[in-house]
């Protein structure tokens, strides 16, 4: 059996999009690490959405935690996870563990713009 195809995605059915998406290697799993930008950044920028990055301020737009605002602390590649800071759950022994969010549940309020290749990615008009 094959481990990754290409082929996959341009398949009609849900099992097939379902394991493009869990056998995708890092480099094309990058892509889905994509929040839509806030209505203003969107204007500034001329783009819809744009890959997150540690140091991103984001807004949780579904789920549980929904209005919630912080700052991006970790991002997981292989399970297509970020990790943002004060959103916390407790543990049984005490230990408080941040949560685990998809990045379709959330908003780019902020763009961390350190990096030099970050500025010019994002462009603006």
């Amino acid at each position: 059996m094959k481990e990754f195809s290409v082929a996959w995605k341009g398949s009609r059915k849900q099992r097939k999009q379902r394991k493009y998406i869990f056998n995708a290697p890092l480099h094309i799993k990058q892509k889905f690490m994509s929040s839509h930008l806030s209505k203003e950044l969107r204007k500034k920028y001329g783009k819809r959405s744009i890959g997150l990055r540690k140091g991103d301020r984001v807004k949780v737009i579904s789920g549980k935690f929904r209005k919630h605002e912080g700052k991006v602390e970790n991002i997981n590649l292989k399970k297509t996870y970020v990790f943002v800071s004060g959103l916390e759950s407790m543990k049984k022994d005490g230990i408080k563990k941040l949560l685990a969010l998809h990045p379709s549940n959330l908003m780019i309020t902020e763009l961390n713009l350190d990096d030099k290749l970050r500025q010019k990615m994002a462009g603006g008009k």
